[in-house]
């Protein structure tokens, strides 16, 4: 069996794994290779990322371990893979710096480089620190060749040929300025963005309802800024977010409401709120936990430009029938295999290597 296929299989294999874990069931399958071994300690070290970053609720670690279940399989990774110019070169050691705002958010960059042949050193956010060295281990005992191929680390990175970093606006810098000799990719801050025409349905502002507060809006693929037409009524808009509304009895949120309500409050902002979500015309992208940023537009082509202008600061479009590339309502957390961060092909990176 040549080596691509092996991994791909262990990947489909570790697909088949999470499927035990689903925010329906945790139930144990047969037939899961070393289930016994690895099934109740996966439970265990979900219990302790919760229990590490509260950010972590049960649901979206859960959500985000059934995202990973669906996209690791056979059909999706060879999908994947087939235009690319997979293990041509010599393998290489491929540092990974992660972020920790969602569970398992570095995954992708640990898949992209196993699957593409090369070595990883993961040096991993405190926030979120639990899971990926235990599913490392799990690939480890389906495909021993990975072995020694992985390597976590606390320390200071060094001994590596190529580097994928992720973190903010500030840390960008200063991995831009480290990493300036390495072959990189250095990933910044970046939101997602609705447009509201007016044609939207009940449906779709429920939807829209997850774009923005699934991972509490933590993420670089949540909605925290919406554009909408001059004059808009913003009723439908918060009759559509009401499904979330028991969001407000998880305490971080909740503080993190009130807080954000009196800044906004003590500096005489104008906002619009509904006890658990605020709104803010505000021109920036990235909004404070419990709120949204609106701006207005009254011309289409004007915002598809500025849209354009903008696209290094915007992860995810939602819209519909609007622009090119947008992003159904509902859809911005169920990304595929193909769906690159800052639309980087880290595939194509890590093949020229």
């Amino acid at each position: 069996m040549d080596s691509i296929k092996s991994r791909l299989e262990a990947f489909n294999k570790l697909g088949n794994f999470l499927n035990q874990f689903s925010s329906k069931e945790i139930k144990k399958h047969e037939n899961i290779p070393h289930n016994d071994l690895f099934f109740d300690g996966f439970k265990h070290q979900l219990k302790l990322a919760g229990e590490a970053n509260t950010w972590f609720t049960n649901d979206n670690l859960l959500f985000a371990i059934e995202g990973w279940a669906k996209s690791l399989n056979t059909e999706n990774l060879e999908k994947w893979i087939q235009n690319e110019n997979i293990g041509s070169n010599e393998e290489k050691n491929v540092a990974i710096i992660m972020a920790g705002n969602i569970p398992l958010v570095g995954f992708h960059d640990f898949l992209s480089v196993l699957i593409s042949g090369h070595s990883v050193l993961v040096k991993q956010s405190s926030n979120d620190k639990h899971l990926l060295p235990f599913l490392a281990k799990y690939l480890e005992f389906v495909l021993p060749e990975l072995k020694g191929k992985i390597i976590f680390t606390e320390e200071k990175l060094s001994g590596f040929d190529a580097v994928i970093a992720t973190g903010s606006n500030n840390t960008a810098r200063y991995f831009e300025y480290y990493f300036k000799g390495k072959p990189n990719i250095i990933r910044k801050n970046r939101n997602s963005v609705a447009v509201i025409t007016g044609n939207e349905s009940e449906n779709d502002f429920n939807n829209l309802g997850e774009d923005v507060f699934r991972y509490f809006g933590l993420g670089c693929r949540s909605v925290s800024k919406i554009f909408v037409p001059k004059g808009y009524d913003f009723d439908h808009f918060f009759k559509g977010m009401y499904k979330q509304h028991e969001i407000i009895n998880n305490v971080k949120y909740a503080n993190n409401y009130d807080y954000n309500k009196a800044v906004y409050l003590m500096s005489e902002f104008d906002i619009l709120e509904n006890g658990f979500l605020m709104i803010k015309e505000d021109a920036s992208y990235a909004s404070p936990i419990a709120s949204v940023f609106y701006e207005y537009y009254d011309n289409e082509d004007n915002l598809k430009n500025k849209l354009h202008d903008d696209k290094e600061q915007i992860q995810c479009i939602v819209a519909n029938n609007f622009i090119e590339n947008e992003i159904a309502f509902g859809q911005t957390q169920h990304p595929k295999l193909w769906d690159y961060a800052d639309g980087v092909n880290t595939l194509e990176f890590l093949a020229k290597l």
